[in-house]
């Protein structure tokens, strides 16, 4: 037999390099399958549509956000200026199927709606399981993001309607501000006699969504009650209900209110009452700023309280505000949910209302020493956004709002008396919710 020749030095090294070079290989390939696009995955995309006026003002915050959770991307898609709009938008989306958008920042009368319809998941669960204090929160704005025992939307920010009164006319008359509907009546009617006002008292009439936000005040004022959303009973023809329809016929019979009113929405009100024109206003929070701005006549010279009432019954303010709602669709829920609780916390909410001048959800920061600093009045805000009245949350609520806003309208433009309108539409509601 041949013998075996010895393997080459050379052939020999190489050989011991491959036996060790091979599971290297194999290993470096693991790390560059695995683990190397981990590292340079994209971050998960969460999108929600905004009016575009307030997604400039969000734009530092999302900034911030996307620093600080590099595994997600916020995209604000901006929309309309009209909430309206941006509500039409969304459920274009959702009708649609398969919508784009995780999340729905929304006004808090589409919660019963947007639930109803099954295009909301449920927070409550993911709210117990991070432990959320939801009492930190203001009563009324929770309460608005349920539907049917379950809670739809996390707020953002607040609103609530309340009574605007010109301080320096009301000691000029001897007047403490009223408390009562014929008590601002009676003050209104005074000042314009002693001609320190040409009018008394200025108010949302424009058939819009507006309107009957108003009203939802002047009814809890009156003891009244516009749907009861448990029942779907209509209090809408109850003799308080046209009580407090008759009250804004009044104002205009009496000229406590001008003639316009019946198309004015919150900016027409809030000039006039800037100019100097008027005792009294009923609007949001947001005119307080404008109001109290350099150029204003009326600077320093104004100040707010709850919504006048009856003798036997509370004041009520319309709760307003904003929200975030995961949609149904979204294929990042949780992802959604990072941007819901960082939106929601009270830091962000601080910066955002140092920033933005809107009203905050949570209560602890109506007397937050930074917010008062920069807006004395919030201390006083607090009262009255607490005594919340809510639109009826029921999912037929856009098409009862537009009853209302008709029926009203007619009866405040002479078209109806106020119990023929109260009536007709208190009938059409019933219709509208089989009843």
């Amino acid at each position: 037999m041949r013998n075996q020749q010895p393997m080459n030095p050379f052939f020999k090294r190489l050989s011991a390099v491959t036996r060790f070079a091979i599971p290297v290989a194999v290993c470096v390939c693991l790390v560059l399958v695995t683990i190397i696009p981990g590292l340079n995955a994209a971050p998960t995309k969460v999108t929600l549509l905004m009016q575009a006026l307030e997604a400039a003002q969000w734009e530092p915050f999302v900034q911030e956000f996307n620093d600080t959770h590099p595994d997600i991307e916020l995209e604000i898609i901006e929309g309309p200026n009209a909430s309206n709009q941006v509500e039409d938008l969304y459920t274009s989306s959702f009708l649609l199927g398969n919508s784009p958008y995780d999340l729905v920042f929304m006004d808090i009368v589409w919660v019963p709606k947007f639930a109803a319809a099954g295009w909301l998941r449920g927070l409550s669960d993911r709210v117990q399981k991070d432990n959320i204090n939801l009492d930190a929160f203001l009563e009324g704005d929770i309460d608005g993001g349920r539907y049917n025992g379950e809670l739809y939307r996390i707020p953002v920010r607040s609103d609530g309607g309340m009574l605007y009164y010109r301080t320096d006319l009301l000691d000029q008359g001897g007047y403490q501000p009223p408390n009562t509907f014929t008590e601002l009546l009676n003050i209104s009617q005074t000042l314009q006699t002693e001609d320190l006002a040409e009018w008394g008292y200025l108010w949302q009439g424009k058939q819009y969504e507006g309107l009957s936000a108003m009203f939802v005040e002047i009814l809890a004022g009156y003891g009244a009650f516009w749907v009861d959303p448990d029942t779907l009973e209509v209090g809408l023809d109850s003799p308080e209900a046209i009580e407090a329809a008759d009250f804004l016929r009044t104002t205009l019979e009496k000229q406590v209110s001008p003639p316009g009113i019946t198309t004015y929405a919150e900016e027409e009100a809030r000039r006039l009452f800037q100019n100097g024109d008027a005792v009294f206003m009923r609007n949001w929070p947001y005119a307080f700023g404008l109001l109290s701005a350099d150029d204003s006549p009326v600077q320093g010279k104004f100040s707010i309280k709850p919504m006048v009432h009856t003798p036997n019954h509370s004041s009520g303010a319309c709760l307003g505000g904003w929200g975030l709602g995961i949609t149904v669709n979204s294929q990042h829920p949780d992802a959604a949910w990072e941007v819901a609780k960082f939106f929601s916390s009270e830091d962000i909410q601080r910066r955002f209302i140092l920033a933005t001048g809107y009203v905050p959800s949570r209560r602890a920061l109506f007397n937050d020493p930074q917010i008062l600093a920069q807006y004395p009045y919030y201390s006083e805000l607090l009262e009255v956004v607490e005594n919340a009245a809510l639109r009826p949350p029921i999912a037929q609520y856009a098409q009862a709002s537009d009853i209302l806003q008709r029926y009203l309208s007619a009866a405040i433009t002479n078209q109806m008396t106020p119990e023929q309108a109260m009536k007709k539409a208190a009938n059409e509601t019933r219709r509208l919710l089989r009843k």
